[in-house]
């Protein structure tokens, strides 16, 4: 056995404790949506009981979940449809300027995103009730636009840094222009680094609670904040409110899926220079 090999035995043995630490709330939780209350809360644990999906039918077809879940993909995708172009052309324009202001801007940007989002919530309540946008999906888009956009630009700049420039320049010698080199060019070479910023601007957005409780209403009212009215006194809501959890997480898990091999390829990308 090579020394390289038994640096790495330890290293995989951690990283699969690390991983199955970070999965037993997850396991906890899928477990308790599937046992009715008595057997969830049964001290000691049963480990044989009957399990039941139940409170997984009564989440999603009996208390409007499937109406939230729609809510929250509109999000979702409404703040990647808007804000990945703008942050890749920002960035992109930010990568390749040598201006003196342009460390000024993105510290400006970083500076923006540190913000205490409360600070933030009520100029954009004031302004979605001036604009009569309360409850829209709209104002909901347009602050997580603007709340993840300082986000998108620092991402996608770190990834067209590791293009070289003289890509641009061939193409600009071959006769394209800078718009031409940029769209045909780059885009293609960082499109594993759109997988990432795309994923991660999808997992603020659905994800998003305050403001999702301030600018939504009956009608726009997005899955965090359709699960944190469950789980109370009655015991019955705890599962519930499992079985709501598991199911949020199910658009995220098969949308990482879905990119996982640009995902791999774009956190890894620019790690090995050739």
């Amino acid at each position: 056995m090579s020394r390289s090999t038994r640096l790495q035995i330890p290293l995989m043995v951690g990283l699969i404790l690390f991983t199955f630490i970070n999965l037993i709330p997850i396991l906890w939780g899928f477990m308790i949506s599937i046992r009715q209350p008595g057997d969830a809360f049964s001290i000691p644990p049963r480990l044989i009981f009957d399990p039941t999906l139940i409170f997984h039918y009564q989440v999603w077809f009996e208390r409007g979940f499937l109406s939230f879940l729609w809510n929250s993909l509109v999000i979702a995708a409404g703040t990647i449809a808007i804000s990945v172009p703008i942050g890749t052309m920002a960035a992109y324009g930010l990568a390749r300027t040598k201006s003196k202001h342009s460390g000024s801007l993105l510290f400006g940007l970083l500076a923006v995103r540190m913000f205490p989002q409360i600070l933030l919530a009520i100029p954009f309540f004031v302004m979605a009730r001036g604009l009569g946008m309360i409850d829209s999906y709209w104002m909901m888009i347009l602050s997580m636009v603007a709340i993840n956009q300082p986000f998108t630009i620092w991402l996608m700049r770190s990834f067209f840094l590791d293009v070289p420039v003289e890509l641009d320049e061939a193409a600009m010698i071959d006769g394209c222009n800078r718009w031409q080199a940029f769209r045909l060019i780059v885009l293609p070479a960082v499109r594993p680094g759109l997988a990432v910023t795309s994923l991660f601007s999808a997992l603020l957005a659905y994800n998003e609670f305050l403001f999702a409780l301030i600018l939504t209403g009956s009608r726009t009212k997005t899955l965090p904040v359709a699960i944190a009215e469950y789980g109370g006194e009655d015991i019955s809501y705890w599962s519930l409110s499992a079985a709501g959890a598991i199911g949020i997480m199910l658009p995220v898990v098969i949308f990482t899926i879905a990119v996982q091999r640009h995902l791999i390829r774009g956190l890894t990308f620019g790690a090995v220079k050739g």
